[in-house]
This record gives C-alpha cells, structure tokens and sequence, in this order.
C-alpha cells in the first residue's frame, strides 16, 4: 500500500454448473490463497457462485436461494485487508439481477448489477435477467441491508487513491460503458467479473479492448473471466484474465483452474496522470455513493515487471522498430529547421563520443532527406589537453566514411593564451580548466558557422541536461540541439544500432567501439570518466524517468531502483547517486531555462518552453526532507 502499490488478483476457480456449495468452496479456497498471498484486491467471474451458464435454472427456486446463502458464505469469510469481487445472481421484488459482490473484512459492501443484458448471437441474457435499475436500493442480504446500485464507488479508508468501481462484462462492449462514469466520478480501479466464451480471434480483440480502456480512463482495469466447468454444450469458457494499469497489461494468460494471476497496481501513477491531463474532466454525479472500506497501510511486496532502462525498449524488434522511429524523428526536427531558415550547411562538433556520433548520424539523414551534398556538413575535432588518440581516430575515421567534410582545429594554444590573459594556472584542473576548453570548441564551431552559412548541430542528450552536466554558454549552446530530447541510456542504444544495421563494415566497426568507449568529457590529462564523477547513467536515467514521467517522490524512486537494480549497485550507491541527482537537478535549472530549439522524442523532456516549467532558483529541500525521513 506505501506509494500507492496495491497488489491485485484475478482467478478463474473450476466450478461445477448449479453447484454452488461446491463453487462456494472452491472460491473461497482461491481467497484464502490470495490472502496468503498478500493479495489487497481479489476479482472473481460473472456468475461464478452459480456458474455463467445455467440457462433456465436460473428461474428455480432452489438455485436462487442456494446462491443467496453461497454468496453470504462467501462474503462472511474475507478476511481483513482484503477486498474480494464475485459473481452471483441477486434477487430483487421478484426479478433476477446479474451482479457484482463487493465484500470486505466479513461483510458485504455493495452490490453492483450488469447495466447491459446481451441478447444477441450466442447470448440470451434477457431470458432470465433484469437491467439493472437507475437508482440505488436497499437489499436484504442476509441479516442486513446491503446497498446495490449501478454507481457505486468503494474507497478504502487509509489510501484514498483506491477507488473501486464494478461493471459486469457486457458492460464494457457498449458504446458508452459505465466505467467512463465510474472514472470521470473518482474511480481508479475498475473491477470487471466477465464470462466471456472464446472463438476464433476473440481474445487478441479483447485483449486491445481491455488494454485501450483502462488507457483511455487512465485507471486499473482488472477481468476475470470465466472458465474451467461452465458448459460447453455451445460455448467454451478459457478464462482469459488480465490485469491492466493506463493501457499497459500487467499480467494476463489463459489460467490453469484456480491458479491466481497477481500484480500491483500503482495508484500514484494513476493520480499523477490524471492530474497532469487537464482534458480528464472530473464530474460530481450527486447519484454515485461513495463507501469506505479498511485496509492496513503497509509495505507491498512488489512481483510486477519494472523497466531497468525505461527508455529502451527491452523487446529486440520493438526496440529496433523504435530507434529507426526515434533517428527519423531527430532529422525531421532538424530538416525543417534546415528548410525553414534555407541553410544547406550544418557544422558539428565530433569528439569521437557517443552524443557527437549519435547528432552527425541525425544530420546524415536530415540531409539525405533534403538531397542535400553531405560534404557540407562540416565536422570539426578539436583536441585538446585530454583528447585521446581512439577518439580523435573514432571521429576522424567516422567522418571520412560518412562522406563528410572534415575540419581539425587544435585548440591548446588558444585556451593556454585564454588562461595567459585570465591568470588561470594551466597546471590547476579545476573547473575553469575544463570550461575554458567547452567554451573555446563552442566559439570555433559558431565562428565557423559563420563563415560557411551554417547552423550548429547541438550534441547535449537529455541526461546531461538534467543533470546540467554541460558548460553553461559552451556545449550547452547551439543552434538546434537533436539530442536533447534523449537520454544518454538511449543514445548509445541508438548509435548501437546504426552499427549493427549500416551496410558498410568499415563505419560499423568505427560505431561499436565509439560505443565501448567509456563515457568521459576529456578536459583533463590522463583518465577521466564521467560516471565516476556524476554517477552511472543507468541510474539517472531511471531517476530522471520516475521523476518526470511519474511525479514519484525519491523514497519511491529509492525503492524501485534497489528492487531494479539491486544485484548490480548496493543500497549505499543507490542512495548516494540519488542525492547528487536531486542536488544536480534543481540546482542546475538555469541552464535548461535557455536551451536552444530541439524536438520532443519521449514522453520525458525538459525544454524550457514545453514540458518542463520549472524556477531556476526552486528550493530541492522538500526533495531531500523526504528521502532522508524515509531512511529512519
């Protein structure tokens, strides 16, 4: 329950038609085993006390009252902290309902029945089944009144985020399913006990359906689905359950009998989402109740699959599909720019590192895309003090295989003139040292823009940006930045597959060892590298991923990356790069609230005038008081 995780179940229990002591026995053996489980949410099918398909005997006496006193059974045995949802068969002044169960902690919370009865192709629901009425009512259930009603919204006591809704089945086939009133009045998680019969391609269609909904909603959307003993006389029930959260499946499988299906929700993710949506217009239907129910706050063991690079796909065809849709994406941005301003020249930067390479390979196809001549696409190495021989080989080589034009500018003497003239000590690595050489390389690439016509490609990814890992007014300046909206996790993902698809051997030998060179600004003499100064990438790149896509606060965010990454970094390196993060990230606001032009590539980006408005001076202390109270 702690960051808004709520573990949540599915089961398919193998039930005998019209036997509802010996369905009820077979629930309640699946309840007692999600318990165990830790399971906060248990979501069971349509009709499973009776079972879905018992045609005309549900007009017998003795069904209906032998589901009544199951459906009791079952409800006065689940146990705290845990809230279980059934199918089962509700009478009401004479007619028959198909209904939802809602029961928590020994009781029933509220009956929810099915809006939409089919009555179409292999369905003849209206045969023995009412619509649900417009408004509430009080049933008696048992030794009390239980209310049922189509607008019911259950919310658990000790986690607000976690509000329940039901529809049964067929409901989410319609045009206009309850759940989009259940959602716009508050719900973020929608319960749907289903008995949907399998034929040829239903289930991929389902499947999207499901998955689209709860997109669309921007909530939990759990279904189970009937399956093992309902009768094949026509139909066959495969209990094809799944568990989604904003339109990405959790878990989902046809299930053995009984087994569960479990994942966790996160319900902060959903309220972030929908805070950040100003078109999900929440509404205030006077006719929807709200009941409360209680669940002991605590640590949700977590099982459920969270990304370790959440910018690269970890799929190989997905992510070679999305590195061709994300390079086409950079040089279209640049493109345009290029047509816009009618320039036919770009000038870059090229150090032989991962960025350079990754903006010349955009450029190359922003050219080829305009037919432009690709040697006027100046690429200029400037060694320096740090410089290597495999980068300056890398760059040199790199360019000469792409067909480019290459420009060497030693800049030594002009930065030990720029320390002459400031009274810098050229033996003092300090920051100065460093900058003075960011700055020089800048001021030769815009010189040169100048004399050639030129724009100057920007080689900063979206990494460094928030770490303000770039020399304010030297690589932080240019005149259309290409990788500023991608991470350096991705970055190399990319410059990786240019290498492994060109057709030319020579240039893809070049990209892999630009690839397996270690990340380094090379500003200083001998060995310098920028993950022992800054911390791993991987890392930040996780960080930066849940805090700017998910709002997740740094306990969160500590927590997910020792449960990611916790055979590769111990708890006091996690810790230790996610205080520089916070530190780096507010502090280093100032550069991001001037960066130059460049296109949105993720879902995560930091351009000043888009997606990231943040103060240069905002205070990181709330950041840092919460993920040191955490630690207590």
């Amino acid at each position: 329950m702690r960051h808004g995780f709520i573990k949540t179940a599915t089961a398919s229990p193998s039930i005998r038609v019209a036997d509802c002591k010996y369905n009820s026995e077979k629930i309640l053996s699946i309840i007692r085993k999600a318990h165990e489980e830790g399971v906060h949410l248990l979501v069971l099918p349509e009709l499973c006390v009776t079972g879905y398909t018992c045609q005309d005997l549900f007009f017998q006496q003795a069904l209906i009252d032998s589901a009544r006193e199951s459906a009791l059974r079952i409800a006065s045995n689940v146990p705290r902290n845990m809230v279980v949802v059934f199918g089962a068969p509700v009478e009401l002044r004479g007619k028959l309902h198909n209904c939802a169960i809602v029961a928590s902690s020994g009781k029933v919370l509220g009956i929810v029945p099915k809006i939409n009865i089919p009555n179409y192709q292999e369905y003849y629901e209206q045969r023995w089944f009412t619509p649900a009425l417009p408004n509430e009512e009080l049933v008696e259930f048992g030794d009390h009144q239980v209310v049922m009603g189509p607008k019911l919204i259950f919310t658990c006591n000790q986690l607000p985020a976690f509000r329940l809704a039901c529809e049964v089945c067929e409901d989410l086939w319609v045009p206009n399913p309850p759940s989009v009133n259940h959602a716009i009045n508050g719900a973020t998680v929608i319960a749907n006990v289903s008995a949907s019969d399998e034929f040829a391609g239903k289930a991929t269609y389902r499947y999207n359906l499901i998955e689209g909904q709860s997109a669309r909603l921007i909530c939990a959307y759990v279904y189970a689905d009937a399956g093992e003993g309902e009768s094949t006389t026509d139909l066959v029930f495969s209990g094809n359950n799944q568990i989604c959260e904003n339109g990405i499946t959790l878990a989902s499988h046809k299930l053995q009998s009984d087994d569960l299906l479990i994942s966790e929700v996160d319900l902060e993710h959903l309220e972030h989402e929908r805070r950040e949506r100003n078109t999900f217009v929440t509404t205030n239907d006077k006719e929807y109740r709200y009941i409360g129910f209680d669940i002991e706050m605590g640590e949700t063991n977590l099982t459920r699959r969270i990304d370790r690079m959440p910018f690269v796909p970890e799929d190989s065809e997905l992510r070679a599909s999305r590195s061709e849709e994300i390079l086409t994406l950079q040089a279209l941005g640049l493109k345009q720019r290029l047509r816009h301003i009618n320039c036919h020249n770009a000038v870059i930067g090229i150090s032989g590192g991962l960025d350079s390479t990754l903006a010349l390979l955009v450029t190359v196809r922003a050219f080829d895309m305009l037919e432009l001549d690709r040697t006027d696409i100046v690429c200029v190495t400037m060694p320096c003090f740090g410089t290597t021989e495999r980068t300056k080989t890398n760059a040199m080589s790199m360019v000469e295989r792409l067909g480019c034009t290459l420009k060497v500018v030693d800049i030594g003497k002009a930065v030990m003139q720029h320390f002459e003239d400031i009274g810098q000590d050229p033996e003092n690595y300090d920051t100065t040292f460093e900058n003075a050489q960011a700055r020089e390389r800048t001021q030769v690439l815009m010189d040169i823009a100048n004399k050639c016509n030129g724009l100057v490609v920007g080689t900063g990814d979206l990494s460094e940006l928030a770490l303000g890992w770039a020399t304010y007014n030297g690589d932080h300046m240019s005149m259309y930045g290409v990788n500023a909206g991608v991470p350096k996790t991705l970055v190399k993902h990319l410059v990786r597959y240019c290498g492994r698809t060109t057709n030319d051997s020579e240039l893809s030998r070049i990209l892999m060892s630009v690839v397996a060179t270690p990340i380094s600004p090379e500003l200083v003499p001998g060995k310098q590298e920028t993950e022992d100064l800054v911390g791993p990438y991987e890392l930040h790149d996780f960080f930066i991923y849940h805090m700017l896509r998910w709002g997740s606060s740094p306990s969160k965010i500590y927590r997910l990356a020792r449960y990611v990454f916790d055979t590769s970094y111990d708890d006091a390196a996690i810790l230790k790069w996610l205080r520089t993060f916070y530190r780096r990230f507010f502090s280093q606001q100032f550069k991001r609230s001037c960066l130059p032009d460049g296109p949105k590539i993720g879902s995560v980006s930091l351009s000043p005038r888009g997606d990231w408005r943040m103060p240069s001076d905002a205070c990181v202390k709330v950041w840092q008081q919460e993920l040191e109270t955490s630690l207590e």
